[in-house]
């Protein structure tokens, strides 16, 4: 017979914390409306999941998707045939794995997933809308602090990050004007006014949308929203690089300079001669981005706006 043993360091937990961790799991859960219907749909809680890692992950593998998320084969399996009866899943051969199936969602099987996604993103602005915003990050500081403890494995730096860049979806571009003034209110200390010009730049961008001659990149990170990034037509020979956006969570990924690196190979391949930005000469993460890539900084001017006293600067490269 073996028995498991326990660290010298660890003590058994006492009846208090017992009590604590199931009183945290009853609240949980409640909050989060695991007990009812998951997300309004008559799929459980853990079909959305099996249908999430399908939709994200670059090659998706039943036997990966079963042991990540601890279910057993019999289970996993199941759930992968009604997902097949469906139409929602189709499989391929493993390119180095012969054993091993790749499963791909069906456009189908996209289109039954990307609702319950953003219900998804809705119920969790929903949970954090009546939290006060400097509250904010100190909650979702605990809640990564509670999987580190739990899992260090699975601890953001160490675990395997899914990045994704796509075309914007309706909600985006609201997100994104949100997201430019709370992140600059509270990083810089911007005013609205600064909100107000994000939010006219992103109305030209819908209203004038050129799609042959421009682009909106949406940056996601395991399956949020992280980032932005706009190319827009300045002139025939002119693109302009606008409104980088990239949120705490997401740095120290290189998620910057990719979206930077994709709006540098579109307008090359659109045939522009020459790229121009205007940004600001505190946002200092933005600018070693661009002057590692060769934009080089052609005016420097101080104005007073949103609230501050800034110096705004104009930078270009050649594209042709």
């Amino acid at each position: 017979m073996t028995t498991a043993t326990i660290p010298a360091a660890s003590a058994a937990p006492d009846t208090a914390a017992v009590k604590a961790i199931r009183r945290f799991n009853r609240f949980y859960t409640s909050r989060i409306g695991v007990l009812d219907p998951y997300l309004g749909s008559d799929m459980s809680l853990t079909d959305v999941r099996v249908l999430y890692e399908l939709a994200h992950r670059e090659t998706p593998v039943a036997s990966e998707i079963g042991r990540d998320l601890r279910l057993d084969a019999g289970y996993m399996s199941r759930i992968l045939r009604r997902f097949e009866a469906a139409g929602w899943l189709t499989r391929a051969p493993h390119p180095r794995d012969a054993r091993q199936s790749v499963l791909r969602l069906t456009e189908a099987g996209h289109a039954a997933f990307a609702p319950l996604q953003q219900k998804s993103r809705d119920e969790a602005a929903a949970l954090l809308a009546p939290v006060p915003a400097h509250e904010r990050q100190q909650l979702i500081d605990a809640m990564a602090r509670i999987e580190r403890t739990l899992d260090p494995a699975a601890a953001p730096a160490v675990r395997t990050r899914t990045i994704v860049l796509r075309d914007p979806l309706p909600g985006d571009m609201g997100w994104v004007v949100q997201q430019h003034g709370e992140l600059y209110a509270r990083e810089y200390g911007w005013n609205i006014e600064f909100e107000a010009l994000v939010a006219d730049i992103v109305a030209q961008f819908v209203r004038k949308f050129q799609p042959a001659w421009e682009k909106c990149w949406i940056a996601e990170l395991d399956g949020e929203r992280v980032g932005a990034i706009f190319v827009v037509r300045k002139s025939a020979t002119t693109a302009q690089l606008r409104l980088l956006l990239l949120s705490p969570s997401a740095r120290g990924l290189g998620l910057g300079a990719r979206l930077t690196d994709e709006c540098i190979a579109f307008a090359r391949a659109k045939g522009y001669r020459r790229m121009v930005l205007w940004t600001n000469s505190c946002l200092q993460a933005a600018r070693a981005i661009y002057a590692k890539r060769g934009f080089r900084l052609d005016k420097a001017e101080p104005y007073e706006g949103f609230g501050q006293q800034l110096v705004g600067e104009t930078w270009s490269l050649k594209l042709q």
